[in-house]
């Protein structure tokens, strides 16, 4: 099957390509000069029809791509200059065609019919939808993936030139600020004009070009006419089809107008559709910006600290969904704006897992225990977001902006699983586990930016956050997971009373208050200069209090001993001035700095106060080499000081899980952290050919390290800082091209090499005192991932469409490697203005080198779709999964074990859905 999809593309290309030929030349001013960027389209004269179109290099010069034997009338067109028309008829041999552009305004007598399917406005590409479009597209998501030079993942994550959009608008209103997801998925295609890629994009227009903002992208949609001052959407109900009890209820209203706008989304199913996953709750941004990004400091506050499980690519034996969310707009004047939005999700997720943990001699690396578990688990989550905002700029030296932002969730996770060791095969237990939390958090921020006159700007940037967790863990287990030990570290005892079955509670609570406060004064030097001169200050003080305690089989309970309990405060401020100098010179920019920074950093713990004050300069270094407008190669480096949160160094035992116990350090210091990247992009519009690709090198040196020791599959651990550094090395190349107006191409991978010290300690050898770095074993692991892709897509009017791709991945770790092998096929079909026919389908074929692992199985999602030019109803009739597939792999990978795991899926259902258009 695979190969007759690939020999059918092969011929329909060959074919397209014997009866077409190459129109080429030159768009000029009238001084002979090569007009970069201008536009020029061929529409036929007989059908009236845009067949082909482009856009000229840095030379002038345009290809196009025609039928033999046909007239066509050539349309050019260049800012600031008077478009023209001219006739061309074809023949069966390759053309020549010049053409001269005249400085003038455009002509009120030359009509354009067709809109050039994309134009570059400087550092704006806009797209036209319809001239990507067949019909059969459905969401905004869909529109994206057509467009050359535009990639969309699974996730609704969009990168144009190879960097990630970092902010969608609508109609230059901010939609779900900090996500792209919520609008890839539910705008509709059909409301879609135009598609504006903003590059350089900076929110304040007094810090465009004196900040770096290369990496800056942010994406606007433009609504057709017809959907601005009206309510526009859809409303989607579906049930299922034979077996099975599905169902869904997906309502989406829209409106937009100048003076505000409002977009309402509601989503309830039970067919496995996430609109927002745990994950996504937990990396959403509410679009606040990383102020301390040049500072050089590194302060990490943790969250899920339970570990509670998430999904894999969204997919679980049973998932129901309850989701609802507004977002809004609002300008009382042209210099105000409050927006916001407000988003709800509760979702229920059963889960069947089947899991081999491997781990590792510390001198060999070879295996030394295989744990093998069968696992079953209900998740409860349920989240909120919220987000109020008001921008004023009354004038364009002036720019004032206030955020509050709010998190808040419940989750809990119910567990129960068989788990047999070996050898140690009295090991074998039923474990019964609960896990529950429900964190708050609270970010506001105030930004205030000033221009004093053409040669100094003020900005001045604050933010709080207040973040409340109460992490709570039960485990049930059959056997005394932490047997004491009379020798070594007894502090590491966690005095288990015997019982019939061990029902082991710890709570947790971490409050963390954190502010970041910086002025920043720039001032230009020359109109390609300036100087940055920033004063900042990061500020936090946690809280970490822990307690567990054992149900005993009479019911009473027991505290056990000081070593269970934990009473932490903690504070960090970082006090730092920094110098950056920027400046241009030809194609090159330069922005070197370096900060001076003074920390003071303690931890107060059973009356003890352990300080850590220090001064530190940290340099950082920008480069830019701006090789043609879309051609460029950019380097950076950074030293950064990288400091762990309260946990870790938290004194009395923390139960992290069933079989592992863990116990900070009071004593861990900073690690210092020195990153490379070079990275280099083409995006050519002449031949809409985009290549990209990076190189980075991590260097971490005295990093904090996980110090363990294992009895069978259970671990005792801690942390210290180490001598030995670890090392990193990814690197990416990419490759697409969209040619002959319905063909897209493209080739990836990515390589990332790591090289890990860790170090273990044998808890029943006898070593006494404290386990440190130098009565433990050093275990130094290597693991080496890469993933290879291409893909061919075409994007016909009127034929059928297919994408067709293969994937492979290789994940090196220490004592194994695994493959898996993904060829995929989507058809896409539009037909008798009515019908649409989808499917998609993937093979995967997932082994080990040994072979212990070794599954083939493959997913197929089709549906047929309904509905008639103009008419606001659509029937769609589908099913997912149809080969019904029952489960799927994962491996893993953390230094001291790897993990081979095998998930069930939701089985195959079929469901008829109707949609009505508002």
């Amino acid at each position: 099957m695979r190969n007759f999809l690939f020999a059918v593309v092969l011929l329909v290309s060959a074919f397209v390509q014997a009866q077409s030929i190459h129109v080429q030349g030159t768009i000029k001013d009238s001084t002979g000069t090569g007009l970069e960027m201008a536009n020029i389209m061929a529409v036929n004269k007989t059908t009236n029809e845009m067949e082909s179109y482009a856009i000229t290099n840095e030379k002038g010069k345009y290809q196009l791509t025609l039928k033999t034997n046909t007239s066509y009338i050539l349309k050019s067109s260049y800012i600031g200059y008077t478009p023209k028309e001219e006739i061309i008829t074809t023949t069966t041999d390759d053309m020549v065609k010049d053409l001269v552009l005249q400085q003038g305004v455009e002509l009120a007598g030359l009509e354009i019919t067709y809109e050039m399917p994309v134009t570059i406005k400087g550092d704006t590409i806009v797209y036209n939808s319809d001239s990507f479009t067949n019909g059969s597209e459905r969401k905004l998501e869909d529109v994206l993936k057509k467009l050359p030079g535009v990639e969309v993942n699974d996730d609704g994550e969009v990168t144009v030139e190879g960097k990630t959009v970092s902010k969608l608008m609508v109609e230059g209103k901010d939609f779900f600020d900090g996500d792209t997801k919520l609008g890839v998925k539910n705008i509709p295609a059909d409301a879609l004009d135009k598609i504006e890629v903003l590059r350089n994009y900076n929110e304040v227009s007094q810090l465009k070009g004196l900040e770096n903002n290369q990496d800056n992208v942010a994406m606007n949609i433009k609504l057709k006419d017809g959907k601005k001052n009206f309510w526009f959407g859809d409303v989607t109900a579906g049930a299922s089809i034979g077996e099975g009890e599905r169902y869904l209820v997906n309502p989406k209203m829209f409106y937009y107008s100048p003076k505000y706008s409002i977009n309402v989304i509601g989503n309830l199913n039970n067919n496995g559709e996430l609109p927002l996953t745990i994950q996504d709750y937990m990396k959403f941004s509410g679009g606040f910006r990383n102020m301390m990004r040049k500072g050089g400091t590194s302060f990490n506050i943790g969250s899920n600290d339970l570990g509670i499980s998430l999904l894999r690519n969204n997919r679980a034996k049973e998932i129901e969904t309850k989701f609802g969310a507004a977002n809004f707009s609002y300008n009382p004047t042209e210099s105000l704006t409050i927006s916001g939005f407000g988003i709800y999700n509760s979702s229920r997720t059963e889960t069947e897992t089947q899991t081999r943990n491997q781990i590792l001699d510390p001198e060999t690396g070879e295996t030394q225990t295989t744990q093998e578990t069968d696992e079953r688990s209900l998740q409860k989550s349920d989240f909120a977001l919220f987000k109020l905002s008001g921008s004023y700029i009354p004038n364009k030296n002036l720019h004032v902006d206030y955020d509050a932002f709010v998190k808040a969730s419940s989750q809990q996770e119910d567990n129960g699983l068989f788990s047999s060791v070996f050898p140690e095969t009295e090991q074998d237990q039923e474990i019964y586990s609960v896990k529950k939390q429900k964190p708050f958090s609270f970010n506001q921020n105030f930004n205030l930016y000033y221009t004093l006159d053409d040669k100094n700007v003020l900005a001045f940037e604050a933010q709080h956050l207040y973040q409340d967790e109460d992490p709570f863990y039960n485990a049930n287990l059959g056997n005394n997971p932490f047997p004491d030990s009379g020798t070594g570290d007894t502090s590491l005892n966690l005095g288990l009373s015997p019982a019939t079955r061990y029902d082991i509670s710890q709570e947790r609570f971490v409050t963390t208050n954190k502010l970041d406060v910086k002025a920043d004064y720039y001032y230009m030097v020359t109109p390609r200069s300036n100087i940055n001169l920033t004063l900042g200050d990061t500020y936090s003080y946690q809280s970490f209090n822990s307690d567990i305690f054992q149900m005993l089989d009479d019911g009473s309970q027991d505290n056990l001993d000081d070593n269970s309990k934990n009473d932490v405060n903690y504070s960090f401020n970082d006090v730092f001035l920094g110098l950056h100098y920027k400046f241009i010179t030809g194609k090159f920019t330069f922005n070197p700095g370096v900060s001076l920074h003074s920390y003071n950093v303690y931890n107060e713990q059973k009356d003890v106060k352990v300080n850590n004050d220090f001064y530190r300069l940290l340099p950082d270094v920008y480069a830019l080499y701006q090789i043609k407008k879309s051609e460029s190669l950019t380097y950076t480096y950074n030293m950064t000081t990288q400091f762990t949160d309260v946990t870790n160094f938290a004194q009395g035992l923390i139960f992290t899980n069933y079989n592992s116990l863990f116990r900070g350090n009071p004593y861990l210091e900073n690690a210092l952290y020195q990153s490379h990247n070079l990275r280099y992009f083409k995006f050519d519009m002449f031949n809409f050919t985009q290549v990209f690709g990076s190189i980075t090198y991590n260097h971490r040196m005295d990093a904090i390290k996980s110090l363990a020791g294992y009895n069978g599959a259970n671990s005792i651990s801690t942390m210290e800082n180490s001598n030995f550094a670890d090392e990193s090395i990814s690197g990416v190349i990419g490759y697409n091209r969209s040619f002959w107006r319905y063909y897209k191409a493209s080739v990836g991978a990515n390589l990332n090499w790591n090289k890990y010290n860790n170090f273990r300690f044998d808890p029943q050898s006898g070593v006494q005192g404290v386990p440190s770095l130098e009565n433990s074993i050093r275990q130094t692991n290597e693991q080496f991932t890469q993933s290879y892709s291409v893909s061919f897509s075409t994007n016909y009017k009127t034929m059928p469409n297919l994408e067709l791709g293969y994937s492979i991945s290789i994940n090196d770790y220490a004592n194994n490697k695994f493959y898996n092998h993904r060829p995929f096929a989507k058809l896409d079909y539009y037909f008798w203005d009515s019908f649409t026919v989808t499917a998609d389908y993937q093979f995967n074929h997932y082994y080990n080198d040994a072979r212990t692992s070794d599954n083939k199985y493959d997913f197929l999602d089709a549906y047929v779709m309904y509905r008639k030019p103009g008419s606001k109803w659509e029937f769609k009739v589908g099913g997912t999964n149809l080969l019904n597939t029952t489960s799927l792999n994962d491996d893993s990978f953390n230094q001291f074990r790897t993990s081979v795991s095998r998930y069930r899926v939701q089985p195959r259902y079929l469901m008829l859905t109707i949609k009505y258009g508002i």
